[in-house]
């Protein structure tokens, strides 16, 4: 049996750097931030895990945030347009599981995978990651081995393209499960 905790988290989004100027409070996902805030330059996560995004309706470049202050964001993380949408991540309780596709739509090598995995060239032998179906929990997926490079939130569901996610030209080569880092 597998649970999904919906408890609330909190991030604060500030205009200037060191929590300085106009403030955006969320507590649940945001698809377009530009309403609330003209630009984004630090922020504070006061509870539970976050996904930020660099377009609204998340998309392009995103970001894992924890509980933490991040006083400086664009440059702590290298971000050149600013944050526009975020979503946060519920926490799983219970099992993880997901399927690695080597090629797009379900197709070439699959894995199952249950727990982390730093690099499924030498773990599995594939070459790349193109698809994937998440059937338990949320992970992080990440372009380069060892949990490096762009990294992309996937919860329950069917992600038969990461080019159709804005993601083109992205083969990710290692995966986290979201577990206790919130």
């Amino acid at each position: 049996m597998t649970t999904t905790d919906m408890t609330m988290g909190k991030i604060i989004f500030y205009e200037d750097k060191n929590f300085q100027g106009r403030s955006y409070e969320c507590m649940s996902d945001c698809a377009d931030m530009s309403s609330y805030l003209s630009r984004c330059h630090s922020c504070r996560v006061e509870s539970g895990c976050f996904m930020v995004y660099e377009r609204p309706n998340y998309m392009g470049n995103q970001y894992f945030m924890r509980r933490g202050e991040y006083s400086d964001y664009m440059s702590m993380m290298g971000m050149s347009s600013g944050i526009r949408s975020c979503r946060m991540i519920p926490m799983h309780r219970g099992q993880f599981r997901m399927r690695i596709y080597e090629r797009e739509n379900f197709s070439g090598q699959m894995q199952e995978l249950m727990d982390d995995c730093d690099n499924i060239m030498d773990r599995y032998r594939m070459s790349e990651c193109l698809s994937c179906h998440v059937m338990e929990g949320h992970w992080l997926m990440y372009e380069q081995p060892h949990y490096r490079g762009k990294m992309m939130y996937v919860k329950p569901g069917e992600y038969r393209s990461f080019r159709d996610m804005g993601m083109s030209g992205t083969k990710f080569m290692s995966m986290k499960r979201i577990t206790d880092m919130c």
